[in-house]
């Protein structure tokens, strides 16, 4: 059997949380299948003659709280010597990601299999993705002008204001007709009209929870990871102190499902994660998905054994 050679960027081992960290848990199912794995974070990738290499140290893990990892030596590697990268580091969605996607994208021309593919995680942001899907989705407006915010909000009375760019809940704010602080909330998202921003017609669903559902190459885990936002709180992000409960896909779920799967498939995002409120779409997750450790508790999954079959698979199609 071939034992296969994985990078993974991310963010730093030593500061993850073991027990619901998404990139552990795929590590640990690459060590079950005897595959070597290389560990690298965005500064240590770097291109030289047109080939792109990473200074970097092979990672072993044992399923534990503490002491959970060892680290080889450091060593350069070209890239196009593994097999598949998972690039798995957080956003901030910022330059220096977008650099790194153009150095993975030259190993990917080396026949490299990279999870997500480099171009589409540098096309598809996780909030105006969802346009392509506007049957899925509630009414919503891309903009950075007050007016038209104020517009939006006039008409629907009730929405959520977002940046493109954040994540865990950050400057996610819930605006009524006639809150007097609506014009500071839209400056402050805004950046005083500086940068584009997101606006959605609140979904009053938001109470049972904001839906996290994994796809592993447009196929739906069939299981949904429930966020339940704090008292006295709107937004459904673990991050910002929401309970979870994991519940079984509606067939509404399906539905959305069925008809993001085929640009997932072409797009070549092979693990995604989507965020579903009530009826509605309301993120496509590309850059690093998370849910997987809280899924497989709850429900006796392997979801990571599911994402890595489809990857060897894929590999052996090469």
């Amino acid at each position: 059997m071939k034992q296969y050679k994985m990078g993974i960027v991310m963010d730093a081992v030593d500061t993850i949380k073991t027990y619901k960290d998404s990139s552990f848990a795929m590590i640990l199912e690459a060590q079950r299948r005897g595959w070597q794995v290389y560990y690298m974070q965005l500064q240590d990738l770097y291109l030289d003659s047109a080939r792109s290499y990473a200074e970097c140290r092979q990672l072993t893990v044992q399923d534990q709280a503490r002491d959970y990892f060892q680290l080889g030596d450091q060593q350069t590697i070209c890239l196009a010597e593994l097999d598949v990268i998972l690039m798995r580091k957080d956003p901030p969605f910022d330059l220096e990601y977008i650099y790194a996607t153009y150095l993975l994208e030259q190993a990917e021309e080396q026949g490299v299999l990279v999870v997500n593919r480099p171009q589409s995680l540098r096309d598809c942001n996780e909030k105006l993705f969802t346009r392509e899907f506007p049957q899925c989705c509630a009414p919503a407006r891309v903009t950075r002008k007050s007016s038209l915010i104020t517009e939006f909000l006039t008409l629907h009375e009730d929405i959520i204001i977002k940046p493109l760019d954040g994540m865990g809940g950050k400057s996610i704010f819930r605006i009524r007709l006639g809150d007097p602080n609506t014009n500071a909330i839209i400056e402050a998202v805004t950046h005083d009209g500086t940068t584009q921003t997101m606006v959605q017609k609140f979904i009053p669903e938001i109470i049972n929870g904001d839906k996290r559902i994994l796809l592993i190459d447009g196929k739906p885990v069939p299981y949904a990871l429930a966020r339940i936002p704090a008292r006295g709180e709107n937004r459904g992000n673990l991050a910002a102190g929401a309970s979870s409960v994991g519940q079984p896909l509606s067939d509404r779920d399906y539905w959305i499902c069925e008809q993001i799967a085929p640009a997932l498939r072409a797009k070549g995002l092979i693990f995604v994660g989507i965020d579903v409120i009530g009826d509605y779409l309301t993120e496509i997750n590309i850059t690093s998905p998370t849910c997987i450790r809280e899924l497989d508790s709850q429900f006796k999954l392997n979801i990571s054994h599911d994402l890595f079959e489809c990857i060897q698979q894929k590999l052996r199609a090469v």
